[in-house]
């Protein structure tokens, strides 16, 4: 126990690995409680991060993705310090996109992926990512293995979004090698060595999107960057070009990584219990139940942030007006106040549709229903073309000493890799 006390969280390499224990030693001291490094305000506790979301009063999101870094760029004073955290919103990490907004700012952004996340739209989406699905198991289906993320979750996911976002398809290929399979934009967010995240790391996609919603404005089409183009507040104003794309780009980014990682740990769990293949196999109803619980089970999300915008309590505990506060996503999602035996893998848990890997309240993940829609056609099509799933034991090791290698950052929990062997079905 000394020792896990003694760790920092935001640069140990050994706790960015499997950091459960970590996390079961700050509840030990209560669902709310101070980490020793930065004076960050760990939570822990289901119902006290459910809370915290909900609370958007007392919790601004515009520390969210970089926490404790960089630095508060102002000293807080007092027992509400919104007009302090409006007049420097500018000097936080990627300030223009929606997922660091508060109301009413939040409102408007959100309200223009309405215009593209329509019912119409996910339906057509969803057909595309069956065929693409497809698509991608052909490419390597023939050599009995491969490694997952780079040969079928990167590219998948990449595709599967640039079809929703309605990126031509002249351009596709170019953006699955910048994206998928090839060299991606500085996007890696809490790194290990307490970097300040960039001011705006989706750069790469803001620019791409403002050349396409440009030219439909210019110039419109029948198509869905059109509709994108034209979309308006809900007052009726248009708003101006950026305030169109960063919405999109955030959701094309984001939504990219959070797939990966759901998808990758689904598929390792399936790789570890042959057992449960089976079961998928013989049941297909099982699987949107299997999806939950991979994504509760290893949350593609370890934490969010959030600062304190005024003086409150969180589950009994006094919070200060300034005090940053780190939500852990992971740890909630196996509090056992919650959840009946939550390190476990359960498929029949009767409530694991609760998790809150997608986070809870206004900043819910706008793109978890495409989510859950990849990671069903995935498992579905996988146990179709592909049988006895294993892991690579040249690459990860005997069952009883599997080796896997998690990203080093403190915000995400997804595998480096993932090297599966199979059959293909006959």
């Amino acid at each position: 126990m000394t020792e896990l006390a003694e760790i920092d969280y935001f640069t140990n390499s050994d706790i960015a690995q499997d950091p459960y224990a970590y996390w079961e030693h700050l509840r030990s001291q209560g669902p709310v409680t101070r980490e020793p490094h930065y004076g960050v305000v760990a939570v822990t506790g289901y119902q006290e991060v459910h809370a915290a979301f909900k609370d958007v009063d007392a919790f601004s999101a515009v520390n969210a993705i970089g926490g404790p870094f960089p630095p508060l760029p102002f000293t807080p004073e007092g027992d509400d310090i919104s007009e302090l955290i409006e007049a420097h919103r500018h000097e936080f990490p990627i300030f223009e996109h929606m997922v660091v907004m508060d109301p009413p700012h939040h409102e408007k952004a959100r309200s223009l992926l309405g215009r593209l996340l329509t019912p119409r739209r996910l339906q057509e989406n969803e057909e595309y990512i069956w065929r693409l699905a497809d698509d991608q198991f052909d490419e390597f289906i023939d050599n009995g293995r491969c490694e997952f993320l780079s040969e079928f979750a990167k590219p998948y996911a990449t595709l599967a979004i640039a079809d929703l976002l309605g990126v031509p398809d002249e351009d596709r290929p170019k953006l699955r090698r910048n994206l998928g399979a090839g060299s991606a934009p500085d996007y890696h967010v809490g790194s290990l060595d307490s970097t300040p995240v960039g001011s705006n790391p989706l750069r790469y996609l803001d620019d791409l999107f403002s050349g396409y919603i440009a030219d439909r404005r210019e110039n419109p089409r029948d198509d869905v960057l059109t509709g994108l183009a034209t979309a308006t507040y809900p007052d009726g104003s248009t708003p101006p070009l950026l305030e169109v794309v960063r919405p999109a780009t955030f959701l094309f980014g984001a939504g990219q990584e959070t797939v990966v990682k759901l998808l990758s740990s689904a598929i390792q769990v399936l790789g570890d219990r042959p057992e449960l293949q089976a079961t998928l196999r013989a049941d297909r109803s099982l699987i949107p139940a299997f999806i939950e619980e991979s994504l509760r089970f290893e949350s593609p999300t370890k934490v969010d942030f959030r600062l304190a915008r005024k003086s409150t309590t969180l589950g009994g505990v006094p919070i200060k007006a300034g005090t940053v506060l780190m939500l852990c996503l992971g740890a909630a999602n196996r509090d056992p106040r919650k959840f009946d035996n939550p390190d476990e893998f359960h498929l029949d848990r009767r409530n694991v549709r609760e998790h809150i890997a997608f986070g809870r309240g206004i900043h819910t993940c706008a793109g978890a229903p495409l989510a859950r829609v990849e990671g069903r056609v995935t498992i579905n099509r996988m146990l179709d073309r592909l049988s006895e799933i294993r892991i690579s034991q040249a690459q990860h090791g005997p069952l009883d000493r599997r080796d896997y290698r998690y990203e080093p950052t403190f915000l995400l929990r997804g595998l480096t890799d993932l090297h599966i062997e199979f059959d293909a079905s006959s």
